[in-house]
């Protein structure tokens, strides 16, 4: 039963390193998911896919939970740091305009996850990912809107972030190209957010 012949097993290629090990699990985790839904998907079909043991997935995660959190972790993670970037901005218009264009190419790499949320966002209530997303979003509106001015520019303002989101979770299915569909949705937030501050270069 010991299998100490290294040369019968074909095709078999070095040894990925961890990290490529735990991303391709991500990545496989969230086509699953995508595929027949969070709740219907086991470890063990995530292993079957991966072509690997349960006992080797289970030495990266140890539940679909621990595996979506470190996605979320990993995608999100350019989100804070445009968070922290942006507080320490003045709030001019140049500034918003940089985080909107940021905020979309933030949403485009992780654009996988961010379909998941759309379409599983009972679980994402109760993973705790729901408030985390919650937070950042009212952070977000924060450092958009304008502390000024009349009540239409400050919707304007909320409205340019939320255009984004319509462009990576409703226009998806529109026919074209997907870059296209980004750009004219952060077209169309940056307008609103140039319109709400008027007098702004």
């Amino acid at each position: 039963m010991s299998s100490t012949s290294s040369g019968g097993s074909g095709g078999s290629t070095p040894q990925p390193r961890r990290g490529n090990t735990r991303q391709r699990i991500q990545d496989v985790a969230l086509e699953l998911f995508a595929e027949q839904g969070y709740e219907k998907t086991s470890l063990r079909e995530i292993a079957e896919r991966l072509e690997v043991t349960k006992a080797a997935l289970y030495y990266h995660f140890k539940t679909k939970e621990d595996i979506i959190i470190s996605v979320f972790d990993d995608v999100t993670r350019p989100i804070d740091e445009l968070i922290e970037w942006a507080q320490e901005q003045p709030r001019t218009l140049e500034t918003k305009r940089e985080v909107l264009r940021r905020y979309s190419e933030a949403m485009a790499a992780g654009a996988q996850l961010y379909r998941f949320m759309q379409e599983n966002q009972a679980t994402m209530r109760e993973l705790s990912i729901g408030e985390t997303v919650k937070r950042r979003l009212f952070t977000l509106v924060e450092l958009l809107r304008t502390d000024e001015g009349p009540l239409t520019d400050q919707v304007r303002c909320v409205s340019a972030l939320f255009t984004l989101h319509a462009g990576m979770m409703f226009l998806q299915h529109v026919e074209g190209d997907p870059e296209e569909t980004r750009m004219a949705a952060l077209e169309v937030a940056t307008d609103l957010i140039t319109r709400a501050h008027h007098g702004e270069a």
